[in-house]
């Protein structure tokens, strides 16, 4: 399916939602940015350790291991504006450790779903913007790394759905690492959570990259 929004943003939106492997099956919807957009398939949630643009420093990876001293424990909650030290890895060359703090999770409006045109998919849906800042303090250059893997949890604590934008959405801007990304560089991101209704509100941030997932059993880290 080819869509295109007005203006600035087209979509690939390959059959119904793409499902992603969450746990109670929220759907996380991916756009594209302007210009022709291809159908995709649907494809499973990003996974840490997936292929990455290797680094022009050709810098290898010093990620700390699960449970080091000083790292955030699996499944550790955090105030909003608090700094979780967490082991990175990205790529199967690069890692670290950076410093992550979700800074502020902002509600938005049902309008600002309007200029992806997905119609009857985020009826009635309610975009929250997860906002948070990365810091490298380990030793390693992690020029065009991404970080991602966060998502939003309602206030049950089953998860939100997500929002999955490729290209320029400047009520949530998010880019890769940029070149240089060396010991104390810092760059923000953001993550869209979708609420099912204007009654219920994403209450919390969730951070799952490995080593904090369930694919190694581990437990996410939680701001709220």
């Amino acid at each position: 399916m080819r869509r295109t929004a007005t203006g600035f943003i087209g979509l690939a939106v390959a059959g119904t939602l793409t499902l992603t492997g969450c746990k109670n099956g929220n759907e996380e919807i991916p756009a594209a940015p302007s210009g022709p957009a291809s159908a995709a398939p649907s494809a499973p949630a990003e996974q840490p350790g997936s292929a990455a643009p290797s680094s022009p420093s050709g810098s290898t990876s010093d990620a700390p291991a699960a449970g080091a001293p000083g790292m955030a424990k699996s499944g550790q909650t955090f105030k909003i504006g608090e700094s979780a030290t967490v082991p990175f890895s990205y790529g199967s060359n690069k890692g670290g450790t950076i410093a992550l703090t979700v800074t502020a999770i902002e509600q938005g409006k049902p309008s600002d779903l309007d200029a992806f045109k997905l119609g009857d998919q985020v009826k009635g849906k309610v975009p929250y913007y997860i906002r948070y800042t990365v810091k490298n303090v380990g030793t390693t250059d992690l020029s065009y790394s991404s970080v991602g893997h966060i998502k939003g949890l309602l206030g049950d604590g089953t998860e939100a759905g997500k929002l999955a934008v490729i290209g320029k959405f400047d009520k949530c801007p998010n880019e890769s690492l940029p070149k240089g990304f060396t010991n104390g560089q810092t760059q923000t991101g953001c993550a869209v959570a979708l609420a099912p209704s204007a009654e219920t509100k994403v209450a919390a941030a969730e951070y799952w990259g490995d080593p904090y997932n369930s694919l190694s059993k581990g437990k996410g880290l939680v701001w709220k």
